[in-house]
C-alpha cells in the first residue's frame, strides 16, 4: 500500500475513532452511541488502528 493511503485512512480511523468514543462516553450528544460503552472501545480501537496506520514503519529491505 502507498504511504499516501495509509496517511489518509490513518486520519480517517483517529478522527473517527475520536467522535466515537465521544460519543460513547457521552461527550457528543444526540445519536444512539451516546453512553454506550460499546461505541467507546469501539471508538477506541479505531483510534489505535489510526496511530498505528501514522507511525513510520521501517521499509524492509
Amino acid at each position: 500500500m502507498s504511504r499516501k493511503l495509509l496517511v489518509g485512512l490513518g486520519v480517517v480511523l483517529l478522527v473517527v475513532g475520536g467522535v466515537w468514543t465521544a460519543q460513547g462516553l457521552g461527550h457528543l450528544e444526540g445519536s444512539f452511541m451516546t453512553g454506550q460503552r460499546l461505541w467507546t472501545t469501539i471508538g477506541l480501537l479505531c483510534a489505535s488502528a489510526g496511530v498505528m496506520m501514522l507511525i513510520p514503519w521501517p521499509k524492509k529491505k
